[in-house]
Parts: C-alpha cells; sequence; structure tokens
C-alpha cells in the first residue's frame, strides 16, 4: 500500500527539572489541568489550590534536538514543617506515559532535591491505582483516605533511596529506548 499509518513522533529525551522559565510553568498548569480536569474529572475548570502560592514546580520538558518542545510531565513539591515536605499533583501527558520513565524520574527529582533541601521525611497522597509505581520506587503506604471522591494512600519514601540532588534548577536528561 501507497500510505502507512504514521505513528507519532515521541522524544527520547527529557529534561526533567524545577520550572524556572515561565514557559515551564504556563506548561506545567496547563498539563495539570489537561490530566486532573479534562481526563479525570477530579476538579471542573482549574486544580490550582492554595499550595500553588509555595509549591516548587518540577517539569519534564521533552526535547525536540536541541531545543525542549513541551511539559509532558510535572509534579509539585513544598516543605510542610521543617524538614517534612510533599508532593502532589504528578501528572504525565497522555501520550507520553508508554515512554514509562518520566514519571519515577519527576518522583526521584522531587524527592532527591528535598533531600538536598533538609528534608527528614517525605509524603504523598498517591491515587490508589497509582501505589504500585510508587512501592516500586520504595515509599510505603501508611493508611488510605479519601480526596476529591477517590481512594488516595498516604505514603512516604525511603530517603536512603534518594540521593540528596543539588542542581534541580538544571536537573537531568532522561533518555529513553523506544520499544520496538
Amino acid at each position: 500500500m501507497f500510505f502507512e499509518a504514521v505513528t507519532p513522533f515521541v522524544p527520547t529525551g527529557y529534561q526533567i527539572k524545577w520550572a524556572v522559565g515561565e514557559w515551564e510553568r504556563r506548561g506545567a498548569a496547563a498539563l495539570r489541568r489537561k490530566v486532573f480536569c479534562e481526563e479525570q474529572k477530579i476538579f471542573a475548570g482549574d486544580d490550582r489550590d492554595a499550595l500553588d502560592e509555595v509549591a516548587i514546580p518540577l517539569v519534564a520538558a521533552s526535547s525536540l534536538a536541541v531545543a525542549y518542545d513541551a511539559v509532558v510531565g510535572t509534579v509539585r513539591i513544598h516543605e510542610k514543617a521543617p524538614g517534612v515536605w510533599w508532593g502532589s499533583r504528578l501528572a504525565v501527558d497522555a501520550g507520553h506515559r508508554r515512554v514509562g520513565a518520566l514519571g519515577a524520574a519527576l518522583i526521584r527529582l522531587a524527592v532527591s532535591s528535598a533531600h538536598a533541601r533538609g528534608c527528614t521525611r517525605f509524603f504523598a497522597h498517591v491515587q490508589e491505582q497509582n501505589g504500585p509505581l510508587f512501592e516500586r520506587l520504595r515509599w510505603r503506604p501508611l493508611e488510605t483516605v479519601v480526596l476529591h471522591g477517590r481512594p488516595h494512600l498516604r505514603m512516604e519514601a525511603d530517603l536512603a533511596f534518594y540521593p540528596p540532588f543539588a542542581t534541580p534548577e538544571a536537573g537531568f536528561l532522561t533518555l529513553v529506548r523506544r520499544a520496538a
């Protein structure tokens, strides 16, 4: 046949970092709206809350050759009390979930960068279906709670598994291999 189905391009390089540019912050907010409002319908219109005033957004930016193209993953972190940090609103664009490494890379940077800033305990409320991913990444469930009408696990990271990472503004490059 002359015409074959075109497979959508999925980059193999992603920069995992703190959102320092305005385009990164806007991209993170847009991705959160897409995932939590449109796709999952947890929130109506917007998912922003008071934590956004103090939280540090992190992003996974896809790379097209040498330039960053789009924010395709995000999470936010904040220090709730001295040494006690929380992560929330982990989201990966549906077209990039099959990459499989972005959520884990965002979690790694979230905990490791907080660890470098004096974190002694790191928690998150994790949607129940995502609990196995966090457990593979050395998190332990503490209790089940209902948030926004959905079951979540309150989980704690094993900080011994997350060495301090002191340069989250620059972040790190994650290269992924596409399945054949």
